[in-house]
């Protein structure tokens, strides 16, 4: 009977099969079982009461017969027993399975688990993908908003790239030359040359005190013209810095600047060859937080000046509130960290004791060029003068924002026991607005300080002849400042906007009824301003132009104002 064993197998395993599909069903499935074996047993031994009937016929018709048929009977009787075991057989086999099934450890089961696990997971990664084209769609509609956005840092980018790859080029081409001619020293350091070459294309409305380099605007005489026009290459510069040695754990370096402003030869055309000048010759020694610096540099209490290249030979706004001076000195700097972003600058120092009289001059006439140096009264007073200056820096937009405070103080000797205290207090400040935006100022006030450039230059007045015994003194009190807005609207452009004002009192200037003064003991009151542009299309390489207002008050005659309008080009080495 194989074909009953073949059909209830079949059965069987579509039933199991169904079963995996549906947990719920494995009850139902081992009754159909059950019901389909019993269905097989009885048809069994029907088969074997049936064989039995027709086997005692033909006993009785004969015997050999008989014999022959129940040799025949007993073989279908063993073979039907054969496949009733074998049927017995598969039947325990699959309780067996159903029993797994029941337990949960077939590996049909296994397999089951894992296919209904593993559906929400590719639910989920479907719910995914779906949003996932879902933001894709709102960024294709984010897209057209963010166009702009995108092409102006693109734009940035792009001028970024340019101005490094300009920078890549410069210092190219600086290694090139290096490798072919190397400035050498006698002590084998390593020496850099820099400077400028500028050149400056000018036109003056009014008459000021120097066409090139105006401070101050003085009323035009009879008969002469009321305006100027010309060009200078004097304000030219020219660098030397070395690097020495490291000495007790200092690194030492030296630098040197020069310029052409020193002055004309008395030669035809004279103007176009202007005289070398020392402006400042330092050392240094830096250690991590501490330098000390010797030399001549300018003074440390009163930093910053206003952004001009149209005024390089003197700085910008000088008689105008701007206080500077390149002086012989000695000082110490230390620094202290505060945080990533603060720190604290202590600057302390001796001074060489100018008061701002001009060599070989004397009061009331015309200066002299004697060669021989003789003592001022700074240095008739044989001590020197004291300066010093705290400053506190944050980084403020990604630059620095620095305020500052300084003082300073010199003892003058003017002789037959006439003495001035020369001293000035001021504070500078530096402050970026924006990233783009800054503004920067200084404000002062002071007495006898001419050897800074305030009050015209101009220290103490007298009431008659200097060298006089009875010759009284009054010391000149002042104050002033300036301040500057700088924008920068891109990497390579700068646009500067400055005013200055500096104001003798006027109760001192009064104090005697003919003062007589080293400068003009007039002059009451002078206020400055200034407008440039300075275009940078390379590092190496400068265009400017500046326009400058000067108003000058005196004593005799009021106001007198003067236009300045300035052209520069200038390469940089």
């Amino acid at each position: 009977m194989p074909w009953i064993q073949n059909e209830v197998q079949l059965e069987m395993q579509n039933e199991m099969r169904a079963a995996g599909g549906n947990m719920s069903l494995i009850k139902r499935c081992w009754l159909g079982w059950l019901r389909r074996g019993m269905l097989a047993g009885l048809t069994a031994w029907s088969v074997i009461g049936a064989a039995q009937e027709p086997a005692n016929v033909t006993a009785s018709v004969s015997p050999s017969a008989s014999d022959a048929a129940n040799t025949s009977l007993s073989e279908s009787v063993r073979e039907l027993r054969e496949q009733v075991r074998d049927l017995q057989a598969t039947v325990a086999g699959m309780r067996r399975e159903l029993d797994q099934v029941r337990t949960g450890s077939s590996p049909q089961t296994a397999l089951l688990r894992e296919a209904v696990l593993t559906s929400p997971a590719k639910s989920d990664a479907a719910a995914g993908s779906s949003q996932n084209n879902a933001q894709q769609s709102l960024s294709a509609d984010n897209l057209s908003e963010n166009q702009i956005e995108i092409q102006k840092d693109e734009q940035k980018k792009s001028e970024r790239t340019a101005s490094l790859d300009e920078e890549y080029q410069l210092l190219s081409g600086k290694v090139d030359d290096q490798y072919q001619t190397k400035v050498e020293s006698a002590s084998k350091y390593r020496v850099r040359l820099s400077g400028i070459v500028l050149m400056n294309l000018f036109s003056n409305r009014g008459v000021v005190d120097s066409i090139d380099l105006p401070t101050v605007a003085y009323a035009p005489s009879p008969g002469y013209s009321s305006g100027s026009f010309g060009a200078t290459l004097r304000q030219s510069e020219i660098g030397f810095e070395t690097f020495g040695p490291t000495v007790a754990g200092a690194k030492t370096r030296a630098d040197l600047q020069l310029d052409l402003a020193g002055g004309f030869p008395e030669v035809p055309n004279g103007t176009n060859y202007g005289l070398v000048r020392l402006r400042t010759a330092t050392m240094r020694m830096d250690w991590t937080n501490t330098s000390l610096v010797v030399g001549q540099d300018a003074i440390f209490f009163s930093p910053n000046s206003p952004t001009s290249f149209a005024s390089l030979a003197i700085p910008a706004l000088t008689y105008a509130g701007n206080l500077w001076s390149w002086m012989p000195q000695i000082r110490i700097e230390h620094r202290v960290v505060l945080g990533e972003e603060s720190s604290l600058l202590f600057q302390g120092g001796i001074l060489d004791p100018v008061s701002g009289e001009v060599p070989g001059a004397e009061p009331g006439q015309s200066p002299g060029t004697g060669y021989y140096r003789e003592a001022g009264p700074g240095e008739a007073s044989r001590q020197p003068a004291y300066g010093t200056r705290v400053a506190w820096t944050h980084s403020v937009f990604g630059q620095p924002m620095q305020v500052g405070a300084g003082g300073f103080y010199s003892r003058q000797n003017y002789g037959f026991g006439r003495n001035a205290d020369g001293w000035a207090a001021m504070t500078d400040v530096d402050l970026p607005l924006s990233s783009r935006v800054s503004l920067s100022g200084k404000f002062y006030r002071g007495r006898a300080i001419g050897g800074l450039y305030g009050a015209f230059g101009q220290s103490v007045l007298f009431n008659g002849d200097p060298i006089s015994a009875s010759t009284q003194i009054e010391a000149l009190n002042s104050m002033g400042g300036w301040a500057q807005l700088k924008y920068r609207p891109a990497s390579k452009w700068e646009f500067n906007a400055a005013f200055g004002i500096d104001n003798p009192y006027a109760g001192d200037l009064k104090y005697f009824p003919y003062a007589v003064s080293y400068g003009d003991a007039a002059l009451a009151r002078n206020q400055g301003s200034f407008l440039n542009m300075i275009y940078r299309p390379r590092s190496d390489l400068l265009f400017s132009a500046e326009y400058r207002h000067l108003t000058t008050y005196s004593l005799l005659d009021g106001g007198n104002s003067a236009g300045h309008l300035n052209l520069m080009m200038g390469v940089l080495f």
